[in-house]
């Protein structure tokens, strides 16, 4: 994270994680962007009215750190690739800053709204039967099927909107860890911007994003990693994709 990002977060008025509870649109619609880092001073400083940024015991850049689990044969990015619309995601994620760590199941539906369901994950070893049965009841999938494919760290600001019907989450210096073949991978300066609603509620950000030319992207992350780690997964449909975003992070910081 650069200083002037910091020192804008600063300008922010904040939301601890207690007030977030009332945010969580775990049923929601989501319309994603993908940004040069060098693009995300003017839109935050665009956005600071009409946002809080999440804020924990002092920090605004939080770390996380998520495997993806998938089939031998990557079903749930094979999947996302043939452009199913009805789709998976297990993945355990943690949230490092909050010293906490879950289980999350996202499912798309043929409507484009995503719901997650999610428990905790206190001791992996003792837990092994609780997360079967929750695989089990909540995916299309069995526990014992899965493994992890595919490891991304990165930073994260969450900002909310003053009436509480939108989050926002900013994703940036993504890395990616194969861990099949232990390829790492990245695309310097690429921002992930993933604006969260419950229906098609007014957005500040619809108009920041249209005010600074940027137009909306669907990118996944755990495919695009997959994409970038594995060179022997088809991925046809995703290096048009991959093209663009490093079109866009690049010609911005030239």
């Amino acid at each position: 994270m650069s200083s002037n990002l910091d020192d804008i977060l600063r300008l922010f008025e904040p939301i601890s994680l207690a007030e977030m509870e009332s945010v969580k649109l775990m049923n929601r619609i989501d319309t994603k962007y993908v940004v040069s880092v060098c693009q995300l001073p003017a839109i935050l400083n665009k956005a600071k009215a009409d946002y809080y940024v999440q804020d924990i015991e002092g920090v605004r850049v939080a770390q996380y750190d998520t495997m993806y689990y998938d089939t031998p044969q990557l079903d749930m990015y094979i999947r996302h690739h043939d452009r199913q619309l009805v789709r998976q995601k297990i993945r355990i994620r943690e949230y490092v800053d909050s010293d906490l760590t879950f289980l999350e199941i996202k499912r798309k539906n043929n409507k484009g709204r995503t719901k997650k369901k999610r428990i905790v994950i206190s001791d992996a070893l003792r837990q092994v039967e609780e997360i079967k049965e929750f695989v089990g009841k909540k995916s299309w999938y069995n526990w014992d099927e899965l493994s992890p494919k595919l490891r991304t760290v990165f930073h994260r600001i969450t900002l909310v909107n003053k009436a509480k019907t939108e989050r926002l989450t900013i994703d940036l210096d993504l890395r990616f860890e194969n861990q099949v073949n232990g390829v790492r991978e990245q695309i310097e300066g690429m921002v992930i911007i993933e604006l969260k609603r419950d229906g098609n509620q007014p957005s500040p950000m619809l108009k920041i994003m249209q005010s600074e030319h940027v137009k909306p992207l669907k990118v996944s992350k755990y495919c695009i990693g997959t994409a970038l780690t594995n060179p022997l997964i088809k991925h046809n449909r995703f290096k048009d994709k991959i093209r663009k975003i490093r079109k866009i992070c690049y010609s911005q910081t030239e």
